[in-house]
């Protein structure tokens, strides 16, 4: 199974359905820095609003399995 990181499909998805970052943050109800944030990758971000954003493509967080061969020992 491949995996795309968070800021990717939030990125490909906005990109998907025509959307600015704009458009994203009015129609899901965070700020334009939130989107950005997002996109970028910050690491440190709510989940909720994270949610907020995913919800309007259907998505939401939800666990993944830990690919093991990237873990370091």
């Amino acid at each position: 199974m491949v995996y795309i990181t968070l800021p990717q499909y939030v990125k490909q998805m906005r990109k998907q359905y025509r959307l600015t970052q704009v458009d994203l943050s009015e129609k899901s109800g965070v700020g334009l820095r939130f989107v950005r944030e997002l996109e970028q990758g910050k690491q440190t971000l709510r989940m909720d609003k994270v949610n907020q954003v995913l919800s309007l493509f259907g998505s939401e967080l939800a666990p993944v399995p830990i690919n093991r061969n990237k873990l370091v020992q």
